[in-house]
This record gives C-alpha cells, sequence and structure tokens, in this order.
C-alpha cells in the first residue's frame, strides 16, 4: 500500500507563522525529486507546537499540493484519544490517503490503553492507520503482540517503527504476515529494516536528500542491493548529522541551505547551533546534495 521513501517534512515557518507558500513549494519539489509519499504533521513538522488551526491548515495545503501525485499520510496522534480521532477525522476529510498515529505520549498507557486508544481511532474513522511506535520520544513501546491485536482491525495496515531494533520487523512480519506494511522510522538503518521485511522509510533525511532516498529504496526494490548500499554509504554521514541536536532544527537548517524554508523552529526547540550547523554544511556536501 505505501513503501518507498517517504518525508516526514518539515513545516517551513517565517517570523513565527506557517509559511503556506514554502510548504507548497516544499511538496512540488519532493514530488519531482521522485519521493513516493508524504507525511506532514508528524515529529518533523513539529506538529506538539503547531495549533489545532495550523495542523488543519498543514494538511489542507499538503494534500493540495500533491494533488494525488503521492500518497498523503497525515500525522493525527495525540496522548488524547478523542483529539487524535478529531484530527483523524479531519485528515480524511482534507483527503488524505492515510492517517500516522503515534502512541500516546506523556501519559505512558498499558498495553492495554495502547490497544484501547489505537481501536476507538479505528473504530470511528474510515481511513488507513499506520501505528507510530517511537519509545524514545513516547516513553512507551508497544509490544509485538498488541500490534498483531491491533492489525486484526480494518484500519489498521502497517507500523513506522522507529525503535532502533532490527529484530523487531522480522519478528512483526512473523507475528502478522507480510501484508502488514513495515516502514522504517529510522533512516541510518533504514536499508537493514528493508533486509528485515521493510518496505520503506519515513525519513527525515528526505527533506534534504529526497533523490537520493527515493533511487536507495528504488534500487532495493529493484534488486540492485550493491547501489542501494552505495547510496547508503553516501548518506550515512548526513543521516548523523541531522540528528547531532534534537531534530529537526538541524533539517530545517539544512532545507534553509537549500532555500526550500527559514531555518526558524518553535520552542521549546532552538535553531541549530553553529556546531551543527558546520556538521550540516559538511554531511550535505559529502551526500553530493549540493
Amino acid at each position: 500500500m505505501f513503501k518507498g521513501s517517504i518525508v516526514a517534512l518539515v513545516t517551513p515557518f517565517r517570523n513565527g507563522a506557517v509559511d503556506e507558500r514554502a510548504l507548497q513549494e516544499l511538496v512540488d519539489w519532493q514530488i519531482g525529486q521522485g519521493t513516493h509519499g508524504l507525511v506532514p504533521c508528524g515529529t518533523t513538522g513539529e506538529s506538539p507546537t503547531l495549533s489545532r488551526a495550523e495542523h488543519h491548515r498543514v494538511v489542507e495545503l499538503c494534500v493540495e499540493a500533491a494533488g494525488k501525485r503521492v500518497p498523503v499520510i497525515a500525522g493525527t496522534g495525540s496522548n488524547s484519544t478523542e483529539e487524535a480521532i478529531g484530527f483523524t477525522r479531519h485528515a480524511k476529510a482534507a483527503g488524505a490517503d492515510a492517517a500516522l498515529v503515534v502512541c500516546p505520549y506523556y501519559n505512558r498507557p498499558t498495553q492495554e490503553g495502547l490497544y484501547q486508544h489505537f481501536k476507538a481511532i479505528n473504530d470511528a474513522v474510515e481511513l488507513p492507520l499506520i501505528i507510530y511506535n517511537i519509545p524514545v520520544r513516547t516513553a512507551v513501546d508497544m509490544s509485538i503482540a498488541t500490534m498483531a491485536r491491533l492489525a486484526k482491525l480494518r484500519n489498521i495496515v502497517g507500523v513506522k517503527d522507529a525503535t532502533n531494533d532490527l529484530a523487531r520487523p522480522l519478528r512483526t512480519r512473523q507475528a502478522i504476515g507480510a501484508g502488514f506494511c513495515m516502514l522504517s522510522g529510522e533512516d541510518v538503518t533504514a536499508l537493514a529494516f528493508n533486509a528485515q521485511g521493510g518496505v520503506g522509510c519515513i525519513s527525515v533525511t528526505a527533506n534534504v536528500a529526497p533523490r537520493a532516498c527515493a533511487d536507495m529504496q528504488e534500487a532495493w526494490a529493484k534488486g540492485d542491493t550493491a547501489r542501494a548500499m552505495r547510496i547508503n554509504d553516501r548518506l550515512a554521514p548526513l543521516h548523523d548529522a541531522l540528528f547531532c541536536e534534537t531534530s529537526p532544527a538541524p533539517v530545517k537548517f539544512g532545507t534553509s541551505l537549500l532555500g526550500k524554508s527559514t531555518p526558524e523552529v518553535r520552542l521549546p526547540l532552538v535553531p541549530a547551533s553553529p556546531e551543527a550547523q558546520e556538521k550540516m554544511r559538511l554531511a550535505m556536501r559529502s551526500a553530493g546534495v549540493f
């Protein structure tokens, strides 16, 4: 259903507000560079600091600019089940192709709580749902057993796995089956994730190197492992640089170097430090982005 290089889009800001023109130009550029799908309002899109109206608007702008050329998987997660349902209903009304729903953060639900949270969204909105499991940010890890329970529900179609556990996709596939869409949430291990049963990556790196990320995924899908590995080697320093400070500050600086956005982030994040900026410049040159 969803595969390849799917970009976790930054949300461009200008003077504190969403830069709507830059966002739509970014979407068009991404599609032109070969990106296979778009995720607005994810963590990289600074969804925790967007107002509800901004969140809705960013999804609408992305869907409009994409024009059904590639899938739009709208970030609709929240630590409030009712709010997540509301965001998911809006995503469907806006024309999104699916929703990416993060495990509830901060309140640390049990596995049963996780199941009931996602089941409530599944029951409320007829839209494909991708579970976003990122324990480092949410302080809760969805077990494979819970995911297997959820996979039996009508609308739960896959997972964005940001656990960095490369045994996880293999065990998930064995528990659920090959039809469950498994997407990596970690660029640096995305190729290895594919080898364990994954079909692509929801990528931060694709914000600044979309063509290379798309080419790597396409090479892997075609069985050209050697070419995929060469691209992966070239991108490795960039993967690391993008997380030398809290994301998305480094990637926002990277997109600013490409003229795609300002480097603005919202508090409590701050712009990339001079040291991080230099790491990004060097890594982008090394990756052939410039």
